[in-house]
This record gives structure tokens, C-alpha cells and sequence, in this order.
């Protein structure tokens, strides 16, 4: 395991199991909301992975809330059609489009996700025009989750970063949030 305070958890759980003759109420609540957030966790993985090799379509009602909510600072977008337009936005901007999930965890009904979106500006993206420059940009999505299924997200990122690398006139920067310091 990677992380040691799960580690303990396990371990801790499965003592009271043995020591005890079975879980108790308490332990029996632990063990679920550890095995949701796992699956929720699987869920959301698949979904971006899957989008983001091409298949939009994934953008659907079996993956996210009929309510689906993306938080933008122009305001929030409400549905899946929305969701699934604003993310089009990526692949009619960019070709050569990377994206990895570097890091996701969760708790409750909460995932925190840590990306890097790579590709090369070749089309208009949220009404800037293609420049040809190369985009290498880090971020960290905040997620709700709702009876499995994706309710909220809202992205943090280095705006600034994101508008010096695709207004450049010459050359390729690569700045990464992280590095920076700034999300």
C-alpha cells in the first residue's frame, strides 16, 4: 500500500475483526466508506482515461448526475450536455492532447485530482485562436460525487501560465503549476 495511514487503518480494522469476533458498527461503516471511495475512485479514473483517449461519449448519464455541475469563474455549467461541450473545448483546441491523472484520492463523498494537460494549440480554444504552441499545464480538479456518479467539478490552475504559453510568439515553455508553486 501507499499510503501508510491506510496501512494502520487496515491493519487496526482487521485486529478489532479478530479480537472482537466481527466489526463492529463503527468498523463496519469504516470498511464501507473505504470500499466506496475505492470505486468511486475507479469510476472517475476510467471516465477521464476514457474521454481523453476519444471517446466523448462517455460524458453520459451512467457516469454523471443529471445535474452535473462544472464550477467556471464565467459561471457555472449545468448538465451533461454542458459538461461534455465544455470539455470538447480540449480536443477542438489542441491536437497531440496528454492528459494524466498524476494523483486522485478521496474521502466521503469528495475526490481531489491532480492532472497535467499537454498538447499543441491548433484550433480555436474557448475563443482563443490557434497560436501552434505547445500547452504543458498543471492543475487540481475538486469533485462531488453523488450515488456514484460524477455531481461537481471545478479546476484550479495557473491561468497566467496557461495564457503565456499559448500567446507566446517563439518557442516552446513548459511551466508547471507545481514547480511554481501556484494552482
Amino acid at each position: 500500500m501507499k499510503n501508510p495511514l491506510k496501512l494502520i487503518l487496515s491493519i487496526s480494522l482487521l485486529f478489532g475483526v479478530l479480537s472482537c469476533g466481527g466489526p463492529s458498527s463503527e468498523q463496519k461503516a469504516v470498511i464501507d466508506a473505504q470500499a466506496q471511495i475505492e470505486e468511486d475512485l475507479k469510476m472517475y479514473r476510467y471516465v477521464w482515461d476514457e474521454f481523453f483517449k476519444g471517446d466523448t461519449a462517455i460524458v453520459n448519464e451512467k457516469y454523471f448526475t443529471d445535474d452535473v455541475v462544472i464550477v467556471t469563474p464565467e459561471g457555472n455549467l449545468v448538465g451533461v450536455e454542458a459538461v461534455k461541450n465544455f470539455y470538447l473545448n480540449y480536443f477542438l483546441g489542441f491536437s497531440d492532447v496528454e492528459f494524466i491523472i498524476v494523483d486522485a484520492f478521496g474521502q466521503g463523498d469528495k475526490i481531489v485530482k491532480y492532472w497535467n494537460f499537454k498538447g499543441t494549440h491548433t484550433g480555436d480554444f474557448f475563443g482563443i485562436p490557434a497560436s501552434g504552441n505547445k500547452l504543458d499545464l498543471s492543475g487540481t480538479t475538486l469533485v462531488s460525487i453523488k450515488d456514484g456518479k460524477i455531481a461537481r467539478e471545478q479546476d484550479f490552475f495557473d491561468m497566467m501560465s496557461m495564457l503565456n504559453q499559448l500567446q507566446q510568439n517563439s518557442g516552446d515553455v513548459t511551466i508547471d503549476a507545481q514547480n511554481q508553486g501556484v494552482l
